[in-house]
């Protein structure tokens, strides 16, 4: 994955021929033209939990439509940081009861969720080119 700096306060991520973009706010300088960087992070456990709760949907031939996921978050108020996530599974009437613990259990193997309960070590260095 290449980071670039796209003018203003737009910092763009390449990988695997997508580009993802991100801005700040504009009371943080930037012309919040994309998602903060941490907003695309939170975005991020939701989505993956999204992809798992999608595939078991259709391996299953459910119709995933009508399904939402509602994320909230209780926060530290000195650090600032996310102290509980919670992702609320909003089902339709008609999704067939039997499934919903098989659901929430795949929602629980999202690997953004899996990375953050075992984060990595992260080393930071600098080279010239």
């Amino acid at each position: 994955m290449e980071i670039t700096f796209d003018g203003g306060k737009v910092v763009t991520a390449h990988s695997h021929g997508h580009k993802i973009m991100t801005d700040q706010p504009v009371e943080n300088g930037g012309e919040n033209t994309a998602p903060t960087p941490y907003d695309l992070f939170l975005a991020s456990i939701g989505t993956c939990a999204g992809i798992y709760i999608k595939s078991f949907c259709d391996n299953r031939n459910i119709p995933a439509g009508g399904i939402k996921i509602i994320q909230t978050y209780e926060w530290n108020q000195e650090t600032g940081l996310p102290v509980n996530i919670k992702l609320d599974i909003k089902l339709p009437s008609d999704f067939p009861e039997k499934y919903i613990d098989s659901l929430i259990h795949v929602a629980d193997l999202c690997k953004v969720k899996k990375t953050i309960a075992n984060p990595p070590k992260f080393e930071i260095v600098s080279s010239r080119f």
